[in-house]
């Protein structure tokens, strides 16, 4: 069951979106289409923490870029053994598993975040200056990517995230140094970041593969207004438009045919003097994080659509719960938008993949982020190469299908999907109450607090409070091992699809604490339970329900709970 669980995320939900990594994309009108002029709507994700890390991808937000986690890496282990680390972590945080795995769920693109410094040297590093020194092994391991994506018939959208100097003052997500000059601060660094994308313009011209080119992703500064250093504030945009205006041009000049994603300043959404456009084939990117999920919320987005004539395209979004992805998707969806949620993997229980570190990390985090004492080289070392060779790798990897059904299948249905396989035989069925079934809040669950929406900044409180399991309102905590739904409050309920082998009378009994709760059976009358106070687990044990042969529906409601626990529900016999 839980393979068809997995299936249906996988589903045809439209017409759109069907073209494959062999049809070349390009813009007709507002719209992104096929070679045949059928509209496709992009549903992907981004290889975040991959080429490039984030601080907050591996717990340690504390230290930011990827240039600091690395020299602190270095102090611990070495120069020589932390490229042995870095080395195995390209080669094992992203896999074809992993890209064969987007496939079979549904998604039909994938968006790449490129670190400059894999393809090219830094400015200050070249032997020769206003030489461009290029690096074969960060080519290389695109083509390898492409490989994966075409064999899955998923488009592959080249993004430039981390651009020569960094595009922004959100210091981590381009790598930027600010003791170095900036993009901004440096002609040396925009002429590079010029050069670099006529080489992957010539690279991947004759490519169909290639989805798109995303040519700078969410530039952050201020040109001439003070606005928090994140450009929120500019009317003009004057220096982003032209650095654009020229990558565009040098693209051009090798290849004629791939369309141009474009990202306004203020984390890809100010636009203010970025447009007219200047080339016709143009996608515009918007991004969008922890704020509303209904169609105002993209009002200016698609404002802009209307008055440039283009497609918008939802670049990058997540970082929230289900019920936030689902109705994000399924808003731009209706307007015909596609999208590219971040990130596919990283340690956190809010995307389709979780990477589960070795027991020795939260000791390494600790000292990283100045929490704990030094660990000896040897134990950094082991540490580090396991979290590098095996946890980060797809198949140690925690499988999220709940994510998954939440960006692809529920956005366009508010059918139930059982999360497993409940079958009650002669001897009863013990569920376990976090294994409640698929859906929609509001018909698979309901919890008081779903999603956040509050805007960037520390995540208080979080719709799961556990962050564990399931990444739905419903507060899950681990009980040792044991996946407990925690803090079931009054009026919240989860619903659990299960499947009898034969009719008849049968008790349920509910393993809790706390309050009272209530079991119903196909819509039938309510009937409480009262589960003590105090540690431990307790027992409540409900009269007999007519269960019927074949599909039964249970809902458990919180009834009287300032913060309930349940571990389990016992059918039976």
């Amino acid at each position: 069951m839980k393979a068809l669980a997995w299936a249906a995320c996988a589903v045809a939900m439209s017409a759109a979106g069907v073209a494959s990594a062999q049809d070349w994309l390009k813009v007709e009108g507002t719209r992104i289409v096929d070679e045949a002029g059928d509209p496709v709507i992009l549903r992907g994700m981004g290889l975040g923490g991959w080429l490039l890390q984030e601080g907050y991808m591996l717990q340690l937000g504390a230290l930011g870029q990827q240039h600091v986690i690395r020299e602190r890496i270095v102090d611990l282990i070495g120069d020589e053994k932390t490229q042995a680390f870095y080395a195995a972590w390209r080669a094992n945080h992203t896999t074809k598993a992993d890209i064969d795995a987007m496939g079979r769920w549904g998604f039909n693109s994938v968006r790449l975040p490129m670190h400059y410094d894999r393809l090219t040297l830094p400015v200050e590093q070249e032997p020769v200056p206003g030489h461009d020194t290029w690096k074969a092994e960060g080519f290389a391991e695109i083509d390898a990517l492409l490989a994966w994506t075409k064999a899955n018939g998923l488009h592959l959208i080249l993004d430039l995230h981390a651009a020569p100097g960094g595009q922004g003052s959100d210091l981590a997500i381009s790598d930027r140094d600010p003791d170095k000059p900036s993009l901004w601060d440096s002609a040396e660094n925009r002429r590079k970041t010029v050069a670099l994308w006529r080489r992957l313009a010539e690279r991947y011209a004759d490519e169909p593969g290639i989805g798109a080119y995303d040519i700078l992703n969410e530039p952050n500064w201020d040109f001439e207004k003070p606005g928090g250093g994140h450009g929120c504030e500019e009317t003009t945009n004057a220096p982003l438009r032209q650095l654009m205006t020229e990558i565009t041009a040098a693209i051009r000049e090798v290849d004629k045919r791939h369309i141009i994603v474009i990202e306004g300043n203020c984390w890809g959404n100010n636009y203010r003097g970025v447009t007219p456009l200047w080339n016709d084939n143009t996608v515009i990117s918007f991004h969008k994080y922890w704020n509303a999920t209904d169609r105002a919320s993209i009002a200016d987005v698609l404002r802009l659509r209307d008055e440039t004539g283009a497609p918008v395209w939802l670049g990058e979004s997540g970082e929230n719960s289900n019920t936030w992805f689902t109705e994000t998707i399924a808003t731009v969806e209706g307007e015909g938008i596609g999208w590219a949620f971040w990130p596919l993997k990283k340690i956190g229980f809010n995307q389709p993949l979780e990477i589960a570190p070795n027991p020795g990390w939260p000791a390494l985090v600790a000292y990283l982020t100045g929490q704990g004492p030094r660990p000896s080289a040897a134990e950094a070392e082991a540490t580090l190469m396991r979290l590098a060779t095996h946890d980060i790798r797809f198949e140690n990897a925690i499988q999220h299908r709940d994510v998954v059904d939440a960006m692809l299948r529920q956005p366009h249905s508010d059918a139930v999907v059982p999360y497993t396989d409940h079958r009650v035989g002669a001897q009863g069925l013990t569920i376990q109450a976090a294994d409640y079934d698929l859906g929609r809040a509001g018909v698979a669950w309901s919890d008081v607090y779903d999603s956040d929406t509050d805007g960037p900044g520390e995540r208080i409180p979080w719709w799961n409070t556990g962050r564990t399991w399931r990444n739905d309102g419903v507060d899950i905590a681990l009980d040792g091992d044991r996946p407990v739904v925690a803090e079931f409050e009054t009026g919240e309920w989860l619903r659990y699809t299960l499947t009898a082998e034969t009719a008849g009378e049968r008790p349920v009994t509910v393993i809790g604490a706390g309050g009272r709760v209530s079991v119903s059976l196909n819509g039938g009358a309510p009937v409480t339970a009262d589960l003590a106070d105090g540690d431990g687990w307790h027992e409540a044990t409900t009269s007999a329900l007519p269960f019927l042969e074949g599909t039964n529906t249970l809902i458990l409601k919180a009834e009287a709970c300032d913060a309930c626990r349940v571990e389990a529900i016992r059918v039976g016999p």
